[in-house]
């Protein structure tokens, strides 16, 4: 956790984490806020019923924002019929850049934004806030936003239970730090030809830094303890591999999308619809969250 130093009555230190501060109401369910003096937007949207509701955290993809993000893929509008309270949050350019644009730093660069504690913070402010529960808090990133997903999965498991990839990939200075073990449920969307994401299937991770995709849901499946459950097929011809540990309180998705590139999935085009399919992993994870209570 990032934090500041205050000085005490006696001259010694003390260190306190930073926290969300400077929330402010825009319009009508949107916010500003800051963190550690770096300015962020977010979009709250709720279900009926907010006593213990899970939480989803959506991350755009690089260059975008929350409120454009939330006009192309509409999650919300799924989920919180079903309960789900889910936020919408933009990043931030990198401080050591001026020509950056809006994204998260999913490489962990020491000079750059502090969004894993960023996110941290947020959630944990919207679990008070809302009354929402902190056992089921999730996180969907799309692109650059599902790049930070693997690093908030890797350093942010005991606030964020289970996390969905969208076109992500694992960044080398997080795949070159991964825990041995983990306890946090995954879900990896990757099209069959996404030129972005490296793949030992079509060759590109020959040229890539970052880690093949393959090697890196290996390493989710085998740190989470996991083993094979399903194979199936859905839409036109893409694979949906499950693993899971014993008592399945830990899942791990897998889904190669056949002839799908660098975007989120309609069933139009897929014979899927990506909100319906994380939902679904959600709902997976809540039926099992009745009675399992991470530690």
């Amino acid at each position: 956790m990032f934090m500041c130093m205050l000085q005490t009555g006696c001259g010694s230190t003390k260190t306190e984490p930073l926290k969300v501060e400077d929330i402010t109401l825009v319009r009508e369910n949107c916010f500003s806020c800051t963190f550690g003096g770096v300015k962020h937007s977010f979009i709250v949207d709720l279900p009926e019923d907010l006593d213990n509701a899970p939480l989803v955290v959506m991350l755009h993809g690089y260059g975008s924002s929350a409120e454009d993000f939330r006009t192309s893929v509409g999650f919300e509008k799924g989920a919180t019929p079903l309960g789900y309270a889910v936020v919408y949050v933009t990043g931030a350019p990198a401080p050591n850049d001026s020509t950056s644009a809006t994204g998260w730093n999913s490489t962990a660069d020491p000079n750059g934004n502090k969004d894993t504690e960023f996110l941290v913070s947020l959630a944990e402010y919207l679990q008070k806030e809302y009354d929402l529960d902190k056992n089921r808090t999730y996180a969907v990133g799309f692109s650059n936003g599902a790049f930070m997903i693997h690093r908030l999965a890797m350093e942010a498991g005991d606030t964020f239970s289970a996390l969905v990839s969208v076109s992500g990939m694992m960044q080398p200075e997080i795949w070159d730090k991964r825990s041995s073990s983990n306890n946090v449920s995954f879900f990896q969307i990757t099209g069959e030809k996404d030129d972005v994401v490296p793949k030992n299937s079509d060759g590109t991770a020959k040229y890539a830094k970052a880690p093949p995709i393959e090697d890196v849901m290996s390493y989710w499946v085998s740190s989470d303890g996991a083993a094979l459950k399903e194979k199936i097929c859905i839409g036109k011809g893409s694979v949906l591999t499950k693993y899971a540990n014993s008592d399945e309180s830990v899942q791990v998705w897998d889904l190669l999308v056949k002839n799908g590139g660098h975007s989120w999935c309609t069933e139009k085009l897929n014979g899927f619809d990506t909100n319906e399919l994380i939902l679904d992993f959600f709902e997976a994870q809540t039926m099992k969250g009745i009675q399992y209570v991470r530690t």
